[in-house]
Parts: C-alpha cells; structure tokens; sequence
C-alpha cells in the first residue's frame, strides 16, 4: 500500500509533472487518443493538472500555446489511430490479448460506436479505454475521412477546453488546489472510470441473458 501512495505521488507531484516537461504532456495526449497500446494512459488529470500548474505559474507555459498544443495532439492522436484501424481491419477482432491490447476494448468500443455513431468519437473523449479505441474502430469500418475529420476536431477542443480550462480558472481562483492533487486525481478517476464500469457489467448482463435463452 506505501508503494502504491508513493507511485501515486510522483505521478501527481506538480514538480515531477513539470521536471517531464510540455512535450511529455504533447506525448501523453498523443498516445492515449490513438495508439491502442495508450489505453492505461492518464489523460483527463494530466490535463486539468497542466491548466491548474499553468494558471499558478508553476508552468511556464501561455495557456493559449497550452490549449492549442494539446487540442493539435489529441487531433493527430486520432488521425493514427483511425489509419492503424484503417490498415489493420476486422483483424484487430482476431488478435490475442497482451498486456499493450485487449480484444475486448476494441469490442467495448464498437458498441459505443453503434451506439452514438459518429458521435461516439466526440462523446469518447471523456472515458478512458473509448477515447483510445474510438477512432481506431472508425478506421475499420472506414467511415469517411471529411466525417472523421469534422468529428475528430471537435471531440479535441471540447475535451482539452473543459478539463484543461477547469484546471486553470480552478487554479486561478483557489490557487490552494496545488496542495490537494492527489485527492483530486482519485476523484477524476472515479468519475470517468465508472461510466465504464457500468458498460462492462451491462455487456456481461446481456450476454448472460444470450447465453440464457439459446439453453
């Protein structure tokens, strides 16, 4: 348990989040909105914590160059993702689990998508596991590019603006938020984790009843 207080600490510390710098912030952002293997990867804190860091100060940064840099890499982010989808097709349905892919994401996102289409990769922005695999499921059902494109620009401004912009006018009105990270890091992760979790036990529900009635 000390271990993990530890982990935890040196992942919210505001000092070790800026001794990685802007760039590793841009690679985050990056890899989490598109490479299959950034699903674990903490998106949402990070960025309400570069905002609150940028509005005390304790990141030397402009937020207008903040915003604008992390909306570009969450765009890039799925412009990869939907060309990894694209090239690599139903096969992903196929493909053994690892510690980097899970089967089953790719199959909790087709049905966010089937669910909410196109809008699957606005709204996917704001849960863990859809954010990475939503455009990646967009490239294998090849939905069309101009589509994609709309969808993708507008699923990044909205989601580095509203926890970016929570972060730092947060910050710029209780600048005391800088001392009590952890506890806002647990409450980000709670909060978008379990929309999730009800997904996963509704499938289970669902497939229980399949397997019911076929008996």
């Amino acid at each position: 348990m000390d271990n993990f207080w530890e982990h935890l600490q040196n992942l919210t510390d505001a000092q070790s989040i800026i001794s990685l710098g802007f760039y590793f912030l841009l690679i985050v952002v990056f890899a989490e909105t598109g490479l299959f293997f950034g699903f674990f990867l903490p998106g949402d804190y990070l960025l309400f914590m570069s905002g609150l860091l940028c509005s005390t100060g304790r990141f030397d940064i402009s937020i207008y160059t903040l915003v604008l840099s992390l909306i570009g890499a969450g765009i890039l982010g799925n412009f990869t993702g939907y060309w990894f989808g694209y090239r690599a097709g139903p096969s992903l349905f196929s493909k053994n689990n690892s510690f980097f892919f899970k089967r089953h994401y790719v199959e909790l996102a087709e049905e966010f998508y089937a669910k909410h289409g196109g809008m699957a990769l606005v709204l996917g922005r704001f849960f863990p596991i859809i954010r990475t695999f939503a455009p990646i499921f967009a490239g294998i059902v090849k939905l069309d590019l101009k589509k994609f494109t709309i969808y993708n620009i507008i699923g990044s401004v909205a989601w580095v603006n509203t926890f970016t912009l929570a972060g730092y006018f947060l910050g710029r009105r209780y600048p005391q938020l800088k001392d009590y990270m952890e506890y806002i890091v647990i409450g980000l992760i709670i909060i978008t984790t379990i929309p999730l979790i009800f997904a996963f036990l509704k499938r289970k529900l669902q497939r229980r009843q399949n397997v019911n009635e076929l008996k």
